[in-house]
């Protein structure tokens, strides 16, 4: 089972969309992993906000739609065996969700679902920074997405 601690203290979400979200990342887990039990966050931020994580931690000083933190990826990430794995923080800009799906013609439930995967994906280690690995990462997203009821349609 996963866990996912929301933070969301602007009120940027619903329960609603945050049981959704919920609902789509225990899906994807149980199809790609589900070895263990594990944790992730999601936190919802403004494009302010967002642009500062973003150059912080990425020394990009522009507004992006979702970064993942892997905590598997850090060295200095201590195991307990009795404790779930934690997988890392995702974290959603609801301001360029909204300006993402109105550019891509679907609702912004569909772009909130897709970034809170895109974003959990990447703390399982998918990428896409090259060709292969991109066509891998699209084609598990739509796989996960199209399994759980979401079309680009939407």
């Amino acid at each position: 089972m996963l866990s996912v601690d929301f933070i969301d203290d602007e009120s940027y979400t619903s329960s609603d969309e945050q049981n959704e979200i919920n609902r789509l990342l225990n899906f994807a887990y149980e199809k790609l992993e589900a070895e263990a039990d594990a944790e992730i966050s999601v936190s919802f931020v403004d494009s302010e906000s967002i642009r500062g994580i973003n150059h912080q931690y990425r020394d990009k000083n522009e507004v992006t739609d979702v970064i993942s933190f892997a905590m598997e990826d850090d060295e200095f990430n201590l195991i307990h065996e009795d404790a779930p794995r934690t997988l890392g923080d995702i974290i959603i800009s609801t301001d360029r969700a909204k300006v993402q799906a109105d550019d891509y013609g679907h609702s912004y439930r569909r772009e909130l679902l897709f970034l809170s995967l895109h974003g959990f994906l990447h703390l399982l280690g998918y990428d896409h920074m090259n060709d292969e690995d991109e066509k891998e990462m699209n084609q598990t997203q739509d796989e996960i997405l199209n399994a759980f009821g979401i079309t680009r349609d939407e």
